[in-house]
């Protein structure tokens, strides 16, 4: 049976004057619509059926002098905000019994003009015509296509980022294509400075971004002394938020990369069930392993793992790897962070702390490993990142 999988594409575009009068128009109408919906959704004893947030909110608003504006953008992105918000309650329900995995989703919050700006269409709403994409109500626009659309997109969203870009982001199916693996597993241990050592001894040093973290703060502190809702202050955001978006993109087309190559080659990928919202609280590493992108390079794996065959592993966060021999299996115990390599005192060898936990995490995750009293064991594995994340992946 062949399997379809679903992924985003997303082109950057640039907008007439005209166009971006008419996109900051629909951006509005959009986070309008989902205030409003918020609005009578807490004041309301039972949560509405999305049809009668539709009708209170869009029919009949439009029908008043407060909102009759909204009948000046297309009704289809409008619509789509409402169902966008029943979503997000039901994901909150969802957390709140259980049925969801992860961590806990909040309540759905307003929405603010200076955040990212988003506005969905559905077919019918929008058609692609040659190099050109219609937008009811906007406009041809002409993104720029780095790569062509493998099928027909089932729904299209146009987002502005804080940084005043714009994209469009087309939803396809796309067929997995199979790949023979080179080799049999892998086991790979995350760091700060080397962001992974994998156990075939290759390491990826992560990106730097240092230079740009230090003029951010920098920045941040000039934002915190100007005046709300000053120009210049607005204009140090707009600077802040584009030195964010150079940190973001630089990250994830390294990790994007990284994961390509590790899925692509290995048959089995096993990572460490890293407790990442934990290890934050530690004041002197917390900036640092924010950046990294821990999560998301894990995420990636598992969805391209899906997406190939490959099978995608987790072991046990407690699971000992930087304490026991790789060779061996003798337990020396916990080390200091500063001590980078062990010689071991049964069997002689002097072993790289990340290359040994590596190994180690392989040895684990496919069930074959010793313990300190150097027997066999079955593999300690955890469970997944959840499916759910994968939509937010976007396919450069």
């Amino acid at each position: 049976m062949r399997q379809i999988v679903k992924a985003r594409y997303r082109y950057r575009f640039y907008p007439s004057d005209q166009q971006q009068v008419s996109l900051a128009q629909l951006f509005g109408c959009v986070c309008v619509v989902w205030n409003d919906a918020l609005a009578i959704c807490k004041q309301s004893e039972k949560l509405p059926s999305n049809n009668d947030l539709q009708k209170l909110v869009i029919t009949q608003a439009k029908k008043t002098n407060e909102r009759k504006w909204l009948s000046d953008v297309s009704n289809i992105p409008l619509q789509q905000s409402v169902a966008d918000l029943g979503v997000a309650y039901k994901n909150f329900f969802d957390s709140l019994k259980g049925k969801r995995k992860g961590k806990k989703v909040g309540t759905p919050k307003f929405k603010k003009k200076t955040s990212q700006q988003t506005a969905r269409f559905r077919i019918g709403g929008f058609s692609i015509k040659g190099d050109e994409v219609y937008l009811a109500k906007i406009g041809n626009v002409k993104p720029i296509w780095s790569r062509e659309l493998p099928s027909a997109p089932s729904s299209l969203t146009v987002i502005k980022d804080c940084a005043n870009r714009y994209f469009l982001s087309f939803v396809v199916e796309v067929e997995p294509v199979q790949i023979d693996a080179k080799n049999q597993s892998i086991g790979i241990d995350l760091g700060i400075k080397t962001f992974a050592v994998m156990s075939n001894g290759e390491k990826a040093e992560s990106p730097g971004y240092s230079k740009l973290d230090r003029k951010i703060r920098k920045l941040q502190k000039k934002l915190a002394r100007q005046p709300k809702d000053s120009k210049r202050r607005n204009k140090t955001r707009i600077q802040i938020a584009k030195l964010h978006n150079q940190i973001a993109d630089t990250r994830k087309d390294f990790l994007h990369k990284l994961s390509t190559k590790v899925v692509s080659e290995n048959q089995v990928i096993i990572l460490e069930d890293l407790n990442v919202s934990g290890m934050v609280k530690n004041r002197k590493l917390a900036r640092a392993i924010s950046l990294q992108g821990w999560r998301e390079f894990r995420v990636l794996c598992e969805a391209k793992s899906e997406k190939l065959g490959r099978t995608f592993h987790t072991i046990n966060r407690w699971e000992p790897t930087s304490q026991i021999c790789s060779d061996c299996g003798f337990r020396w115990g916990k080390l200091d962070l500063s001590i980078r390599s062990v010689l071991c005192l049964n069997c002689g060898t002097e072993q790289d702390r990340d290359e040994n936990a590596a190994k180690n995490i392989n040895k684990v995750g496919i069930g074959h490993c010793h313990d300190s009293k150097r027997t066999w064991r079955e593999g300690k594995t955890g469970l997944p990142a959840h499916l759910s994340e994968v939509s937010r992946i976007t396919v450069l």
